[in-house]
């Protein structure tokens, strides 16, 4: 069984920022390859970590199992600067907490140059999520969570506060961008994020190149069952595999969507689709294939 995953961020140890990130890059791939992950989109530079000229300088070395994402922020990113980090390396786009939606007329030269170089841009959905999840535990009763309170409050001492909004990132806004570059290859993360399922739905369903990743967790895992997110809402093939968690969850995270694919009996044909195909296509490893009369 083949994997890709399209969604592994750039290791970084966000205690000792400072650090050299090279070994923890060494640890990903040892890691990601023994969890089964064929192929992986590495997700590098933006507000946090190294520089993207740092992170392709390390990333060179794993070339034939990640492949390089930049981060970018469309505020200071168009189409000159898409050009660039092409011509660096990279092969796609991650957006996040951008200080606009991501609909807005500023931002359209950054897609322009994407769609232009064939490069696939994943958009952050909805809420972003932080150290706690509230919904299933609490400092109060949790040592483990009362602990991951005081690093955050610690980091929180040592970094501005945040210009972010959900509402700046939701599925609609992709169906606003598809509309106007109708070959770019555009992936929403977290199916749409919860509250966000239907419009995601709905946007997948009209729109030819946009596609959900499947990552955030098992509150959106167990949704994705409950809500028929899975195959029926969005059919299969507009799901890709994303795992988006610490490198030493992903092996249960795969594990978890084994137990999903099985509980919603899958074909191995839809299997195949969600774990490699749907997302080989999009990065250009596999050439699509279409019904014959």
């Amino acid at each position: 069984m083949k994997i890709f995953d399209v969604h592994i961020h750039f290791p970084r140890n966000w205690e000792k920022p400072d650090e050299d990130p090279a070994p923890m890059v060494d640890r990903l791939a040892e890691v990601a390859s023994a969890a089964g992950v064929t192929r992986a989109c590495l997700l590098m530079g933006g507000r946090f970590g190294p520089s993207h000229e740092r992170g392709m300088e390390i990333a060179q070395k794993y070339l034939d199992l990640f492949i390089p994402v930049a981060v970018i922020d469309p505020e200071e990113t168009g189409y000159e600067g898409v050009q660039r980090l092409h011509a660096m390396g990279y092969r796609g786009l991650k957006l996040i907490g951008v200080a606009r939606a991501y609909d807005d007329p500023d931002y359209m030269p950054a897609y322009a140059a994407a769609q232009d170089l064939g490069m696939p841009v994943l958009f952050h959905m909805g809420v972003i999520g932080g150290g706690l999840d509230y919904s299933i535990t609490h400092p109060r009763r949790d040592p483990k969570a009362a602990q991951a309170y005081q690093r955050m409050m610690a980091m929180q001492e040592r970094t501005p506060a945040r210009d972010v909004s959900a509402s700046r990132m939701s599925p609609l806004h992709l169906d606003t961008i598809a509309n106007r570059f109708p070959k770019l290859k555009i992936i929403g993360a977290h199916l749409g994020n919860q509250g966000n399922y239907e419009f995601a739905s709905s946007v997948a369903r009209w729109r030819h190149n946009v596609y959900f990743d499947m990552s955030g967790g098992e509150t959106i895992e167990r949704h994705a069952v409950e809500r028929r997110l899975i195959g029926v809402e969005i059919g299969i093939e507009k799901l890709v595999f994303g795992s988006d968690c610490g490198m030493d969850d992903i092996r249960e995270h795969i594990d978890r969507f084994e137990v999903i694919y099985d509980k919603l009996g899958l074909t191995e044909d839809e299997r195949e689709r969600l774990w490699w195909r749907n997302g080989a296509e999009i990065y250009g490893l596999e050439t699509p294939a279409f019904a014959e009369e």
